[in-house]
């Protein structure tokens, strides 16, 4: 039956084409004479419609899988029981497998793809690696790019935000700006005013010889000061006609083209209108002259001006207006390059010489490379101790040259079960100096060179800082385990050098953009609040109701609920989109076929558009023993930390000292303030005591010079 129907539709595919082109081969014989267009399009019909009969006529899969379907589906045409359990049997099967497929799509964790593996390889190795102590050796490098490649399309376009900034700062020559009518209106004030004294002093009969008049006490010549006030304003006085006349026409034709073609600034204001006998002096008492009224008037602004008064330049037609005149000015001062500081220096204003000056330029980031990051390196050895909550590390910040070589190295170790910090304060001893050189001990009177501080127990008893490190800890795995898998990824290490120096067997790459960061950055948050407060619900007796940290944390989850964590990275994202500065981070975890953690390597890129490159930190860290040991700072954390090393100097104690030692000063400085010159009661008689010191004779002024030295 199946069979027949496909006949019959192979059948009545046959028929159709040949109906098609019968009605076309006959045209063709019965038009022999027809024009060449006929012929054309006679031979695209023929094409179009063998087309569409093809396509119409693949029939012979589709009736396969409808007889493929019909195959399993119940047939209760007929009451055979077998025929019906078979038909039962391969429904049932069929259901299976398109349960199956269905499965092998979106069951990732019974079917897991490359990224979810990936992922639980990258899981499981962290875990294990920070439940087991471990060593770990460091070494970053630096590198600077430009931010765009010369060879990108983008070579030459400048990032929107600073174009934005750029357009809004442009003044093109001409172009009218309230803030040189105030300019102008000031200095011609000042001109009349001159011009006022000037003419009081000539109507004076003994002054008919002379032209300077002495105002108090500053000698004003009208003349001079008036050709001072031309040459600062060229615009108004020096510039030629025709060059206004030109720029004036420029300006006009491109703020036509916008819409909004506004007068120039200099036709608003005619000097000759303006005369300098329509100014008295003496009408302005500055008796009656409210400076704070002013200042008050100035903080909102006049009509509809004040605080927003400055975004009237933000309108589109008069910023796109700005922006080509600003472009054009641009390519003419590359062809002119006498004029490029000048469109720098006088269009851009300050704001456009400050971008100029941050932006580096190609030169600059090959000086960079090849003078400072190539001789550059950040070092470190860590050994670490889950069960004690111990980190203890040598950080090293290394510059060395085939001339000059420099090192800075800082032993720092964490207990976290002690509550304390330990550091060698040697790198900063020349600042302690500085701040406080009475209590700075020199190196020599140093029982030891490093020095431990501690939590005071008013912080430890409200949170203990043990249960604040396994918050934190278990926070960041649980934060990278709800990341979505396709930030995880395998990648090939068959070429790979650093992979092969580890012996890694595979290799894991997770990518840490803004968004990735910022939802990390959410998650942990939410997950340490979570856990402290798991640690106060535990402990009622410790937290009662109104402890602080208690009031905290509540305030803390009350917060959480109004946000997702995503929404922390898309934040990053925006600030990323308009602001001056991109990162993100690239990591690369190698392990062995254990899924144990063999060396990590970590990418840096900070930079931005604004800066005119792009910085990146390469961080290679090893996990294996033998590094560790052959390393050359590993006897200077021995010596720092080691079993055999000296103890820790108590910090608290030499600033409780410290304390002590101000306080006994200061107590001793007020008891001063009650001594006698020295001399006792007893030496004078009571009346020459009272004579002395009569409380009408009492220095008032050694009093207020003590309490001031105290108060230093």
């Amino acid at each position: 039956m199946s069979s027949n129907h496909v006949n019959n539709r192979n059948r009545q595919c046959h028929s159709e084409m040949a109906s098609n082109y019968l009605p076309i081969i006959n045209n063709k014989n019965n038009n022999g004479h027809v024009s060449q267009t006929s012929k054309l399009t006679s031979i695209a019909l023929l094409v179009g419609s063998a087309s569409l009969v093809l396509t119409g006529c693949q029939s012979n899969p589709t009736a396969s899988a409808d007889v493929a379907a019909s195959s399993t589906l119940m047939d209760f045409s007929t009451a055979n029981p077998a025929q019906s359990q078979r038909q039962g049997r391969a429904f049932t099967a069929s259901q299976e497998a398109q349960a199956e497929r269905y499965a092998q799509l979106f069951n990732q964790e019974k079917y897991p793809n490359t990224e979810h593996q990936a992922k639980a390889h990258l899981l499981a190795a962290i875990r294990q690696h920070l439940a087991t102590e471990h060593v770990a050796v460091a070494q970053a490098n630096y590198q600077a790019v430009p931010f765009i490649d010369a060879d990108s399309i983008d070579a030459g376009s400048s990032s929107l935000l600073r174009t934005i900034i750029e357009t809004y700062a442009y003044q093109p020559e001409g172009m009218y700006d309230s803030s040189d009518d105030e300019a102008q209106a000031e200095a011609r004030a000042e001109l009349a005013a001159v011009g006022v004294e000037s003419n009081k002093c000539n109507e004076n009969e003994d002054d008919d010889a002379y032209e300077v008049c002495v105002v108090e006490g500053i000698n004003y010549d009208y003349d001079d000061a008036k050709d001072s006030i031309e040459s600062d304003y060229p615009s108004d006085y020096d510039k030629s006609r025709a060059e206004a006349e030109a720029e004036r026409k420029t300006i006009a034709a491109i703020l036509a083209e916008a819409g909004e073609n506004e007068p120039a600034s200099d036709s608003m204001y005619d000097t000759d209108d303006y005369s300098s006998n329509d100014y008295d002096s003496n009408d302005f008492d500055s008796d009656d002259y409210d400076r704070d009224d002013y200042d008050s008037y100035d903080d909102y602004g006049s009509g509809a001006g004040g605080m927003l008064s400055g975004l009237s330049g933000l309108n589109p037609k008069k910023m796109a207006a700005k922006y080509e005149a600003m472009q054009m000015a641009k390519q003419q001062a590359k062809t002119e390059p006498t004029n490029s500081e000048e469109l720098s220096m006088s269009s851009t204003g300050l704001i456009g010489n400050i971008l100029t000056m941050f932006s580096r330029t190609p030169e600059q980031i090959a000086a960079s490379n090849a003078y400072q990051y190539q001789h550059l390196t950040f070092n470190s050895v860590s050994q670490y101790n889950p069960k004690q909550r111990q980190l203890q590390s040598v950080y090293s910040y290394d510059y060395a040259t085939p001339t000059i070589s420099s090192s800075i190295q800082v032993p720092v170790a964490f207990d976290f079960n002690k509550s304390s910090v330990t550091v060698d304060p040697s790198a900063i001893m020349p600042i302690v100096a500085l701040v406080n050189p009475e209590n700075t001990p020199l190196p020599s009177q140093m029982a030891s060179h490093t020095v431990s501080f501690g939590l005071p127990d008013s912080i430890t008893a409200q949170l203990p800082p043990a249960v604040l490190y396994d918050a934190v800890l278990n926070a960041i795995q649980s934060s990278m385990a709800e990341l979505a898998p396709e930030h995880f990824s395998a990648v090939d290490i068959s070429g790979d050098a650093f992979a092969k120096e580890v012996g890694a067997t595979r290799a894991v790459k997770v990518y840490f953009g803004s968004q990735q960061g910022g939802e990390m950055i959410g998650k942990t948050l939410k997950y340490v609040t979570k856990s402290l407060q798991e640690y106060v619900d535990v402990n009622p007796k410790k937290y009662p109701n109104g402890a602080m940290l208690k009031a905290a944390l509540a305030k803390a989850q009350l917060y959480n609920k109004g946000y997702q964590s995503a929404d922390v990275g898309s934040l990053l994202q925006l600030i990323e989109a308009i602001g001056p500065i991109s990162f993100n981070q690239i990591n690369y975890y190698y392990l062995d076929n254990s899924d144990r953690l063999l060396a990590k390597q970590q990418r840096v890129n900070i930079g931005g558009d604004l800066l005119g490159s792009t910085t990146t930190m390469l961080n290679q860290v090893r996990y294996d023993k033998a590094s560790f040991d052959h390393h050359a700072l590993t006897p200077l954390l021995a010596e720092s930390f080691g079993s055999n090393a000296v103890a820790p100097i108590d910090g608290n104690a030499w600033i409780a000292a410290q304390r002590q030692k101000k306080d006994r000063l200061q107590t001793a400085r007020y008891a001063r303030y009650d001594y006698e010159d020295g001399r006792l009661e007893t030496d004078y008689s009571s009346d020459e005591y009272d004579n002395r010191y009569d409380a009408e004779s009492i220095d008032e002024s050694r009093i207020g010079d003590a309490k001031d030295d105290n108060e230093k």
